[in-house]
């Protein structure tokens, strides 16, 4: 696929880098072309990689992931234009942290509202899906890499097509089928970045540079 990441953070070159090694041309998008985060992954990824601006890597793509901080999201994405998300698949992997107050941060929507739902809200005519928010950008891309993979990733979205192509992707990064949960429509997308507090403080009791995930046990 033709796939624009936008976001050049750490969570934005894990997924375009693993994207461009399973063989997708990826543009990673920044609030400006020319960016030295973006146009340096580009050189470093090799064929099939590319950067542009947050207006670029949503036009040329077939699939977008907002890999941004989800308190700039909409603004990001304001800047990718609604018209150039219109139909498309866009996998929202971010989450709410506002850090004004310090570490850690608190959620900026929460309870009733995601901040997943708020890009729905405002870009209507996107196909939302919320997944791999959930955990570290390296477990994101190789979950084999924890306990043979078997923990768990999720997804939540109204549209299920978008769901299913998202479902792909997640099995090319290599999260088992029976590993990767469907919550449900896009309003699961609350429970899931609500998790994010909790995970903040499992974070701050771990070795440094320790990765960790969500295992689900149930009873046989």
């Amino acid at each position: 696929m033709r796939i624009g990441v936008l976001g050049t953070g750490m969570v934005g070159h894990a997924l375009a880098g693993k994207l461009v090694e399973l063989g997708h041309e990826v543009m990673m998008g920044s609030r400006e072309a020319g960016n030295p985060k973006g146009t340096e992954w580009a050189a470093a990824a090799g064929p099939g990689a590319s950067s542009g601006s947050f207006a670029q890597a949503a036009d040329m793509a077939d699939l977008v992931i907002n890999a941004t901080p989800g308190t700039v999201s909409l603004a990001a994405l304001n800047e990718a234009g609604e018209g150039r998300l219109e139909g498309k698949v866009l996998l929202d992997v971010s989450n709410p942290l506002d850090h004004s107050a310090g570490f850690p941060p608190s959620l900026s929507v929460c309870n009733t509202d995601s901040i997943a739902e708020t890009i729905q809200r405002t870009f209507p005519r996107a196909r939302v899906v919320k997944s791999l928010n959930t955990m570290s950008a390296p477990v994101m891309v190789d979950p084999q890499r924890l306990a043979g993979g078997e923990h768990e990733v999720f997804l939540a979205g109204n549209d299920t097509e978008a769901k299913a192509v998202v479902h792909g992707l997640l099995e090319s990064f290599g999260w088992s089928p029976g590993r990767i949960r469907d919550l449900g429509g896009l309003d699961a997308a609350r429970g899931m970045e609500m998790w994010l507090p909790l995970w903040l403080r499992l974070y701050m009791q771990q070795p440094q540079g320790k990765m960790f995930n969500l295992a689900i046990v149930s009873e046989d």
